[in-house]
Formats: C-alpha cells, sequence, structure tokens
C-alpha cells in the first residue's frame, strides 16, 4: 500500500514512547489485511483468559467490520500507530477508529483512550458508540470542577494498577484549558489520541496544545486538508501522520451501500444590483492577497474575505424568491432540511433579516410548511425532541444553520435544499454527505442546490475569479456526477462553463 505521509518534525517537547518499538506492527496488520468472514471471528475479544470488566474495550458481538473499515486498521498499524484516515462522511470512522482501540487493548494492554472532538455534540455521540464497546468514557466539556477530579482519580488509578482502562471523550475548547494541559503529564504511554473532525486541529492554538508525550495518534476526517491554510494542513499531517490508504470517498460509499443514491438539481440565482457590487468589491481584495504571495498572514485574511464573500453568496435575497417557488409545488413532502447561510438578507424587515428567519417565516407563516430551526442555540434535550418530531412526520421540514456541517446524525433526512452554496470543499463534502444517510424509510435522496451565478466583472477581477469558480464548479460537477439525473444535472452546469471557459 502507499501513503501520503508527512515526515514528523523535531518538536523539542516530542518523546518518543520506547514501548512503540517493540510492538509487532506488521503482526497487528495481518490480522485485518483479510477481508470480512475470512479471519476467525472471536467471541469476546479476550486478553490473557480475561474478558476484563467495565469500561474495558470489547467489540460489539455483532458487529462485522467493513472491509475498507479493514483496510485502513490495517494501514494504520503498517505505519507503525500514526496517520489520518480520510473517510467519507457516514462511513463509520468512530467504529473504526474504536477498533483499533480495542485491538491495542486486546495485545499490548493499552491503558486509556483520548478522543478530542470539536463540538459538545459530537462528545455525547462518541459517548453512545462508546457503550457498544463496553467504554465508560470521561465526558470532559463542562465546568472544570465537574470532570478534573474524575480524571486525576482514574489516571492515579491507571498508574497503581488497580484500573486496566480509561476512556476519556473531550472538546479541542477543553483541550487547550490549563485545566486538561495540567494533567498531560500523567498519561501513561500507552495511551492513544483520537482527533475527530482533525481539520480543526491544525489551527495555531489548538495544534500547539497537543500532547507530544503519546506516541500513539489517530486522525478521522472526510476532508482532513484545512482551507486556504496549508501550514495549518502541514500541522495536521505532521503530528498525526498523512493520509492513508485507502481513502474511502462519496462515490465509494454510494457504491458500496454507506450512503444512499440521489437526485440533484441545482437552482441558479442571480444577485441583486447591491449584492454585484459588494461581491465585486471582495473578489478584488481576494485577488490582492492572492497577488501577495502565500504567508500565515495572508492565509488568515484570505479566508477572512472568502467568508464575507461566502456569507454575501448565502444569504442572497433572490434564494427566497426561488424557495418559494420550489416549495410551493413541495407542500406534501416531509423530511426535508433546508440549510440555511449565517448571513442577512438585505431589503427585509429588521427581525426577519437573518436568512434562517427569513426562511422560517416564508415556509411557517406564508406556506404552511411545518418547519422548527435547528441551530447551535438549540438545548441539547431540545435538539433531540425536534429530531423525533422531524423522523415521525411532525414536523416537514428542519431549517438549520452550520451545526449539521459536522457530525449530526438525522439520517430521516429525505429532501434537502442547500441554500448556504459554499466554497469551502470541506462544508461542502460535509453538508452533500449528511443528507445521504440511510435510513429504513429512505430509498434515496433528493438534494436541490442553489447556486449563485457570477456578475459581470471588470477585467482585472474576472481571471480571479475564473480560477476560484474552476475550483468550486469541479466539486459542484463532481455531485451532479454522481446523481441518477447525472445528465440532466451536468447540462445545468454548460452555461457557467462556457461564460468562463472553464
Amino acid at each position: 500500500m502507499s501513503y501520503r505521509v508527512s515526515p514528523l518534525p523535531n518538536f523539542p517537547e516530542e518523546k518518543s514512547s520506547g514501548f512503540l518499538c517493540e510492538i509487532d506492527w506488521e503482526a497487528l496488520a495481518q490480522r485485518y489485511r483479510f477481508p470480512a468472514g475470512v479471519r476467525e471471528k472471536s467471541a469476546a475479544y479476550e486478553v490473557g483468559g480475561q474478558t476484563g470488566g467495565l469500561g474495558v474495550p470489547r467489540m460489539p458481538r455483532d458487529l462485522v467490520l467493513r472491509d475498507y473499515q479493514r483496510q485502513a486498521i490495517a494501514s494504520w498499524f503498517e505505519n507503525r500507530g500514526r496517520g489520518t484516515l480520510k473517510m467519507a462522511t457516514g462511513s463509520g470512522k468512530t467504529i473504526t477508529a474504536l477498533a483499533i482501540a480495542t485491538e491495542l487493548y486486546q495485545q499490548i494492554q493499552l491503558q486509556v483512550l483520548i478522543v478530542l472532538c470539536p463540538y459538545r455534540h459530537l462528545v455525547t455521540q462518541w459517548a453512545k458508540e462508546g457503550e457498544k464497546f463496553n467504554l465508560q468514557p470521561i465526558l470532559a466539556f463542562e465546568t472544570v470542577h465537574q470532570w478534573q477530579n474524575q480524571l486525576a482519580n482514574q489516571l492515579y488509578n491507571i498508574r497503581v494498577g488497580t484500573q486496566p482502562f480509561l476512556t476519556l471523550l473531550t472538546t479541542n475548547a477543553t483541550l487547550i484549558s490549563p485545566g486538561f494541559q495540567s494533567q498531560v503529564k500523567y498519561f501513561p504511554p500507552k495511551t492513544l489520541i483520537v482527533g475527530d473532525e482533525a481539520h480543526h486541529l491544525g489551527s495555531p492554538q489548538i495544534e500547539d496544545s497537543l500532547p507530544r508525550t503519546i506516541g500513539l495518534r489517530l486522525a478521522l476526517s472526510a476532508t482532513p486538508e484545512r482551507y486556504f491554510d496549508d501550514f495549518g494542513t502541514e500541522c495536521l499531517f505532521s503530528y498525526f501522520g498523512g493520509v492513508l490508504e485507502p481513502e474511502f470517498s462519496l462515490a465509494d460509499a454510494i457504491q458500496q451501500g454507506a450512503l444512499v443514491r440521489y437526485h440533484y438539481y441545482p437552482l441558479f440565482v442571480e444577485l441583486t444590483e447591491g449584492e454585484a457590487w459588494a461581491y465585486a468589491k471582495l473578489t478584488k481584495r481576494i485577488g490582492w492577497v492572492l497577488g501577495e504571495g502565500e504567508s500565515r498572514n495572508n492565509s488568515q485574511r484570505l479566508t477572512s474575505l472568502l467568508m464575507q464573500r461566502s456569507r454575501l453568496i448565502g444569504a442572497a435575497s433572490n434564494k427566497l424568491k426561488a424557495l418559494q417557488t420550489l416549495m410551493a409545488n413541495r407542500l406534501h413532502t416531509s423530511h426535508t432540511l433546508f440549510y440555511c447561510g449565517d448571513g442577512s438578507v438585505q431589503g427585509i424587515s429588521q427581525c426577519d433579516r437573518r436568512q434562517i428567519a427569513a426562511v422560517t417565516r416564508l415556509l411557517g407563516h406564508q406556506l404552511g410548511y411545518r418547519v422548527n430551526t435547528y441551530t447551535a442555540e438549540t438545548p441539547l434535550t431540545e435538539r433531540e425532541k425536534i429530531r423525533q418530531q422531524f423522523e415521525q412526520g411532525e414536523l416537514q421540514g428542519l431549517v438549520a444553520i452550520r451545526c449539521l456541517d459536522e457530525g449530526v446524525d438525522i439520517p430521516a433526512i429525505q429532501h434537502a435544499v442547500i441554500l448556504a452554496s459554499t466554497g469551502n470543499p470541506r462544508q461542502f463534502i460535509q453538508r452533500r454527505g449528511r443528507i445521504l444517510r440511510p435510513h429504513p424509510s429512505k430509498q434515496q435522496a433528493t438534494l436541490f442546490d442553489m447556486i449563485v451565478l457570477p456578475p459581470q466583472l471588470e477585467r482585472d477581477t474576472w481571471e480571479v475569479e475564473r480560477n476560484l469558480l474552476k475550483k468550486e464548479l469541479v466539486r459542484f460537477l463532481e455531485f451532479a456526477q454522481l446523481a441518477d439525473n447525472a445528465p440532466e444535472a451536468l447540462s445545468q452546469f454548460r452555461y457557467l462553463q462556457q461564460m468562463y471557459e472553464l
């Protein structure tokens, strides 16, 4: 197998764990090179004749790993306990990581599993999956007083041998806190650190807080490369290790049944005169930054400008007209997600200016479509109630924003209208992959994708726009090519290809 593995930098505080050299990595990899069913399945994954007690990792009896998951595990072992698994949304990255932790416990008596998540709701989802593997994790994402003593006590128990295993699920925000950092030196050598949605860990503050004394490292992400941040991407791969084979793409996931098939309908929207002027101004500034060459500061400025332009595109006022026209003929449907941007719509009342508020009012008050909002501000208990109402059909639709980008699992979604077009490949892939999660009542999905047509630009900004659009159009075309109605979907893009000579 081949790898895209970056060399590890010589961090001053980096210490190699001696036991890593003693592990028979080839033998561990060999156990997972065969397809599922070829290797004998252990009934209880015993260690030294003991199954252990509560909190000790064990494979669920009914779990059979998919072949690509087994190949990914073998690749990680072949790379001596480091690497990044680039696997599509819904392909079972969490299960793959927990299987690795279980195997390490069985073979080398792994003592601690640490999982880093960007959001609290991902911590709770990992806890649910962990229960299936017999884990009893510490959830460290509230105030330090609620978890620090528990962590300190269990680390002491690990050190003196009265507790065999410790699972710690935490957030990136907790990782960089003084309370967590004060405990890092007490983690034993036989610790595995897992970075979920690992692209977040490449930011300067978070990357500097990653513990260098932990040798076993695993990164998970459908999109590990950071958007317009090559330095942050390199830092991420330097710490965890590069992308391992096999990569598991959206096309792979659909072909193997991990995600459902779909129909794709692009809906093109024009900017208003005022929006077009602001768009051209931002594009010109983006061109200036790109012309200055790449640096860390330029990357941050460029990201800021791209985000401003993305908000402008995402909240284009004509999207409301397109939504009204579309939904007027779809009022009989249910299980529909409306994905909004975080920008403000111009030319409407102040109370409805945020796009999510304007969309909710249009659907609920004007069209009578039963919807509720689902945002980061929605309490976790309320989110679960809304999710159940949506799954049961009491709500026809969810109007969401950003919090569905990563990790949230609502497989009952059958239809989606994406108003928040994005040039960020990570968000693009995450949003579409989330809609394709399988569900017993879902045979296929239907996706309506609102795409803003670029305005006519001056010559000095035309080439900048052409290069940016070329990168974005590749993703739209790829998604159109995978659709069941690919010829129809692809034909919609010919206008843009001809106009921008793409």
